[in-house]
């Protein structure tokens, strides 16, 4: 009887990975990741304090595409990878001219108002706060932003991402009002 739960043990051992996926591997995608911000959460109930956590992270291929992500869990790591594989879903193509922006933009999200202007090639990213994860992991390399009104990260950081989603160049503002670049 001792022979059989040796058995069983050793059935067990071999089959470690019962109910995981075999391929489950991290792909190596050419983002990088950033994480910006990671912020414990306490809620009080009857029972005492429950502490949960929230991560604002930022995925870039510095070649153009950004994307911006929360994640919220009880526990730090599974908020990050939530935040991360958010920022993946949310990655936007941004326009650019050479190694800067277009033109001058200015974008408001909540308190937060953040002003982008392009800048001569030699320049490098002119940025404080959470707007620079974001720029730099957009491959913006020329560049001068300043953050007005409120400094909170998440707020700056999406002012940021949607003023990057808002840029056009003069080709694609003639093409959407049926003109030449001339004509405008």
């Amino acid at each position: 009887m001792a022979e059989v739960n040796k058995n069983d043990n050793k059935r067990r051992s071999d089959n470690k990975s019962r109910g995981r996926r075999e391929n489950n591997k991290p792909v190596d995608d050419g983002l990088v990741k950033l994480m910006v911000d990671v912020r414990s959460v306490q809620k009080v109930i009857k029972g005492g304090r429950t502490l949960s956590f929230s991560a604002l992270c930022v995925v870039g291929d510095k070649k153009g595409r950004v994307g911006i992500g929360t994640g919220k869990a009880r526990e730090t790591v599974n908020a990050i990878e939530k935040g991360f594989n958010d920022a993946k879903k949310n990655m936007i193509t941004i326009t650019m001219a050479g190694t800067t922006i277009p033109h001058e933009i200015k974008m408001k999200y909540g308190a937060s108002l953040i002003q982008l202007m392009p800048a001569k090639p030699g320049t490098g990213v002119i940025a404080g706060g959470a707007a620079r994860p974001v720029l730099e992991l957009a491959g913006i390399k020329d560049i001068t932003a300043k953050n007005h009104g409120s400094n909170n990260k998440i707020n700056t950081v999406r002012a940021t991402f949607e003023a990057l989603k808002a840029l056009q160049t003069a080709e694609q503002v003639a093409e959407s009002r049926g003109k030449t670049v001339e004509e405008l």
